[in-house]
């Protein structure tokens, strides 16, 4: 460790004061050169574990690492869990457990450095302002591996990493891997008709088709926000999150409790876009609106409706995007069903620090060929958009 700094762990980001936590962000709601994450913010991640959502006994059990200087100043840190599964990563290491533990090995537990149940690409080596910060980033790289080995673990996970930090994991000889998500980019779109424009006539005519189609039984559409999130409203969004949630994942992982506490602690950055019939919602999508973009996360419903999904998770987060001037909507992971609605594949990283020289051997070999496919499919599905030709390219 560099004189002077020191790298300890702590189990809750609630026991970080709030304010040394922001200054790690460097990003305010405003900031146009860091813009704002709210999946990194004190306010979400605190209520995750408050909640009871992400904790030691749901398998997430809180390992963030805080480097700090001799007079306990908080410089860096990377928000971190020991985990006992890989659920709810959305980056599947299942087949690597699998093989590990079949020939011998200990797969679980191990470090992922991540935010719980959120496949959203952000910054996950957080520097305070002021700092050097690409000295800092390969402190806090090499500190997670330090870290694993000496708690004796198998791995370190670092998930859906922000593309401008993926060298300090290089430096330290992580493994690299990539996979894809569909993200609507806004051109400077005056309007969803102006962006319409930009497709071709075939596929333009299917959407505005679907989206008449959504509505025809008599719904309605409202975009809730702020002051509008009270505790009845995240009864009814909560009754569709454990409906879809329980046959989806066979046990929802938030708790009704994580809505009230993000509800009460971070309104302005929630968009619920929900579906009403007859006086009453039947479905909802929740949305998060960071400094830049609109992040889709989940939705849910009690009524099955044509093109009901498609309409609130997706036209209607284009709709929000274009009409807050945000860059862009990022739809949540996988999907290729998105792409005929405008959203483009976009490559998203990942960094995998593996103890075991087998393993590592092993795993290194598979992502070599797996970023080929990764590679191979966006280019394939870039040339496959619903754009008129030349008017889109791929975004890196």
């Amino acid at each position: 460790m560099t004189a002077n700094l020191t790298i300890r762990i702590e189990k809750s980001i609630g026991a970080i004061s709030e304010t040394s936590w922001s200054r790690l962000l460097g990003a305010s709601k405003s900031s146009v050169e860091t813009p704002y994450n709210p999946f990194l913010s004190h306010a979400f991640l605190s209520a995750l574990e408050e909640s009871g959502s992400a904790t030691a006994k749901t398998g997430w059990h809180g390992h963030h690492l805080l480097l700090e200087d001799s007079q306990g100043a908080l410089l860096g840190a990377v928000p971190g869990y020991i985990k006992s599964h890989s659920q709810g990563e959305y980056v599947f290491d299942h087949g690597w457990a699998d093989a590990f533990e079949r020939a011998g090995g200990q797969y679980y537990p191990k470090l992922q450095c991540a935010v719980p149940f959120t496949p959203a690409t952000g910054p996950r080596l957080l520097v305070s302002a002021g700092r050097d910060r690409a000295s800092t980033e390969l402190t806090l790289a090499a500190g997670l591996q330090e870290v694993t080995r000496q708690v004796g673990l198998s791995s370190a996970h670092v998930t859906f990493i922000a593309d401008d930090q993926l060298a300090a994991f290089e430096h330290a000889d992580y493994l690299h891997r990539t996979d894809k998500q569909f993200h609507f980019i806004n051109d400077g779109y005056a309007d969803h008709n102006a962006f319409l424009e930009t497709l071709a006539s075939r596929k333009r005519k299917a959407l505005k088709k679907e989206r008449r189609a959504a509505l025809e039984n008599g719904i309605t559409i409202d975009w809730l926000t702020g002051s509008d999130l009270t505790e009845d409203i995240w009864d009814q969004f909560f009754a569709f999150y454990m409906d879809t949630g329980s046959r989806k994942w066979g046990r929802p992982y938030l708790t009704r409790t994580f809505y009230s506490l993000i509800g009460e602690r971070m309104p302005d950055d929630i968009l619920l876009v929900m579906a009403r019939r007859e006086g009453k919602y039947v479905a909802g999508a929740i949305n998060f609106i960071g400094g830049d973009a609109l992040y889709g996360r989940h939705w849910g419903c009690i009524e099955d409706h044509p093109f009901l999904h498609f309409e609130v998770c997706y036209h209607q987060a284009i709709d929000f995007a274009l009409a807050k001037g945000l860059k862009r909507v990022e739809a949540g992971a996988q999907g290729e069903h998105k792409l005929a609605r405008g959203y483009l594949p976009v490559t998203t990283h990942s960094m995998h620090y593996i103890a075991h020289p087998g393993l590592r051997g092993a795993v290194a070999d598979y992502l070599e060929r797996e970023r080929q496919e990764v590679d191979y499919m966006n280019e394939y599905l870039s040339e496959h958009t619903p754009f008129r030709k030349g008017e889109r390219q791929q975004e890196d």
